[in-house]
């Protein structure tokens, strides 16, 4: 597959209109016509984009660390949230061996499916969408781009998220967790995604992620990546990933 080597670009924060952290259920696509921003600062031929959904689409990272530390707590683990907050992006299959590293299968996958019961009692249900991200679906889906949602959340999870972004009508394909053997940052979820575009040449193919994870998994695969800092990582460490650009959220995607 092809690889990039494109210089990184940081735009600065001065650039893009600032939003409100929490928006409305849906963001719709205001009314007035777009040019996405991020086909234009690219300059590329782009045939799909990859966008991932925690902390991209939907704010929900904060979310995330609460839930895998209530379920650390469960086993008697502890640890400071902000190195949490720092595996967020991966699945439990790359997040648990990172901060237990002497836990077996069995204790992994019981500390995923606890984290999982937890988020979806108390967090899934107030997850709301960032400002303008439905906007953005519906824009590279009118533009011809085909949209596709891949992230590590449970296929549950996806499927909650499709509709609260209103988007099954914007999107080509889906990945999740579920349908590979590795999450993030191993390539397995943006791989799948494209054999689901058939026809389609990583090269004309561009992810949209808040995470390195996402950069790294998207890189593995010849797919450039832009990263949004509504996730809440440095842009040093979206950088070091091989962010080809950073843009402050998923709005800043939009053409002014």
């Amino acid at each position: 597959m092809k690889n990039f080597t494109r210089p990184i670009q940081i735009f600065s924060r001065l650039d893009f209109v600032q939003v409100p952290r929490r928006a409305a259920p849906v963001a719709r696509a205001r009314t007035r016509n777009h040019r996405l921003r991020l086909i234009r600062d690219t300059q590329m031929q782009i045939n799909a984009v990859l966008f991932d959904i925690d902390g991209t689409l939907v704010d929900t990272n904060d979310m995330h660390v609460l839930a895998w530390e209530e379920a650390f707590a469960g086993v008697g683990a502890a640890f400071d949230r902000k190195v949490i907050h720092d595996q967020i992006g991966k699945g439990t299959d790359m997040l648990v061996p990172t901060l237990l590293p002497d836990a077996d299968e069995a204790r992994r996958e019981a500390l995923g499916e606890r984290h999982g019961e937890i988020f979806k009692a108390k967090y899934l249900d107030t997850a709301k969408p960032f400002a303008h991200a439905h906007a953005v679906l519906a824009d590279a889906h009118g533009l011809g781009q085909r949209v596709v949602l891949a992230s590590s959340a449970s296929e549950p999870e996806l499927e909650h998220y499709i509709d609260l972004l209103d988007a099954r009508d914007l999107i080509a394909a889906t990945t999740s967790g579920d349908d590979v053997e590795k999450t993030k940052p191993a390539p397995d979820i943006f791989a799948t995604a494209l054999k689901k575009l058939p026809g389609i040449d990583p090269g004309g193919v561009i992810g949209v992620g808040d995470t390195p994870y996402d950069i790294e998994a998207a890189a593995k695969c010849g797919i450039a990546a832009v990263a949004v800092r509504s996730g809440k990582f440095k842009d040093a460490q979206l950088q070091s990933a091989g962010a080809i650009a950073i843009y402050d959220d998923v709005a800043a995607l939009l053409a002014d």
